[in-house]
């Protein structure tokens, strides 16, 4: 709710959203652990797919953009994007709180 774009956002998803990112403290590092320790998530930087895919868009999908324009962009080291696929919503949730617990 502290986002800027929140209300934006609930207007445009009003039926939920299939792709959500959050940005982890301890950078890159933090967020290899994480994806690295899901194991339902996909580690790719493809959006079209069935399964649930986690990539780290610094260093795959934006890896050719400066590091300003990242910056700009929101596109830190620690961020994290997750494109739901169609497993269950308990198995993704219980395996990322998995992934951040380690």
């Amino acid at each position: 709710k502290s986002h800027p774009q929140h209300v934006l956002a609930k207007r445009q998803q009003k039926a939920g959203g299939a792709i959500l990112s959050f940005t982890l403290k301890g950078g890159k590092k933090a967020a290899f652990k994480l994806i690295n320790q899901t194991k339902l998530c996909s580690i790719t930087a493809n959006l079209g797919d069935t399964r649930t895919t986690i990539t780290h868009p610094a260093t795959t999908t934006h890896c050719r953009v400066s590091p300003e324009a990242r910056k700009a962009a929101g596109i830190t080291d620690g961020l994290v994007r997750i494109a739901v696929g169609l497993e269950n919503v308990v198995d993704l949730k219980n395996d990322l709180i998995g992934g951040l617990k380690k």
